[in-house]
C-alpha cells in the first residue's frame, strides 16, 4: 500500500487528488477539474478510496460556497491505495474470466468474437446512477445472473457507452445506437416517474440491453 498521490505530475487527477487530500467535500463544477462520472469509476478501479455521504452514494450534493450552486461534490476517504484486485475492480479474477466464457467472448456494440485481453466487462446498470456500493460478485455466480447483470465491449466502446450514460444522468435524454433512434420500451426521455437511480428506466435502451434491443427491432422488422 502506498499513501503518495498515484497519478503523473501535472495532471488532471494528479492535482484533483492533491485538492482531496484533506479529507474535505470538493465542489466537482469549481473546486475539481474531473467532470466525468467515468472519472471516478477509473478511480475506484484503481484502488482509490472515495468516501460517501450519509445514505451510502459516493458522492453528496450540497450547496456549494464558492460557486454559490447545489453541486456534486467528491471526498477522500484515504490517501491509502487498495491494493485487493477484488475492490479495486469490483470482480474476482475468477469470475472476469467466467463472465467472458458465458457471453462468448463476443463485444456487444458489433458482435464481433474477440480476444480475452480485448474486451473489458462492464455493469450493464451504469455506475453514474448507483447511489450505493453493489453487493459482493461472488465467482460462484449463476450464467443466468451474469447474462442480466454484465456485458462486453471493447475499451473504445465502453468509454463510448459510458459517454452516453452520463449524458442521459445529466440530461434525462437516453442513449442510442449509433444512428438510430429505436427504444423497444419508453423513448428518447427518461421516464420522470422513475428513480434516476432505478435501472427500470434503463428498459428499452441500448446501451443496457443491446442483444434484447437487436431482437425487438428485428420483430418489427420481419412483421412489415
Amino acid at each position: 500500500m502506498a499513501n503518495k498521490n498515484p497519478f503523473k505530475d501535472k495532471t488532471t487527477s494528479y492535482e484533483d487528488f492533491k485538492t482531496m487530500s484533506d479529507f474535505q467535500w470538493h465542489c466537482t463544477k469549481c473546486q475539481l477539474k474531473s467532470g466525468q462520472a467515468k472519472t471516478w469509476q477509473v478511480w475506484r478501479q484503481s484502488g482509490i478510496q472515495l468516501d460517501t455521504d450519509e445514505k451510502g452514494n459516493l458522492y453528496k450534493t450540497i450547496f456549494c460556497e464558492k460557486c454559490k450552486n447545489k453541486t456534486v461534490h467528491r471526498k477522500l476517504k484515504s490517501l491509502i491505495i487498495s491494493e485487493d484486485t477484488q475492490i479495486r475492480s469490483g470482480l474476482p479474477q475468477k469470475l472476469a474470466k467466467k463472465i467472458k466464457e458465458v457471453l462468448k467472448f463476443e463485444e456487444a456494440l458489433f458482435l464481433r468474437k474477440m480476444m480475452p485481453r480485448e474486451m473489458e466487462v462492464d455493469h450493464k446498470f451504469p455506475q453514474v446512477r448507483w447511489n450505493k456500493n453493489e453487493d459482493e460478485n461472488k465467482s460462484d455466480m449463476s450464467e443466468k445472473e451474469i447474462k442480466d447483470k454484465f456485458i462486453l465491449f471493447t475499451r473504445s466502446n465502453n468509454l463510448l457507452k459510458s459517454r452516453h450514460c452520463e449524458k442521459c444522468y445529466k440530461t434525462g435524454r437516453r442513449g442510442n445506437f449509433p444512428g438510430i433512434y429505436f427504444w423497444f420500451k419508453g423513448d428518447e426521455k427518461w421516464d420522470k416517474k422513475i428513480n434516476k437511480h432505478d435501472k427500470k428506466g434503463c428498459d428499452g435502451c441500448f446501451w443496457f440491453s443491446p442483444y434484447k434491443w437487436r431482437e425487438e427491432l428485428n420483430k418489427i422488422i420481419k412483421n412489415k
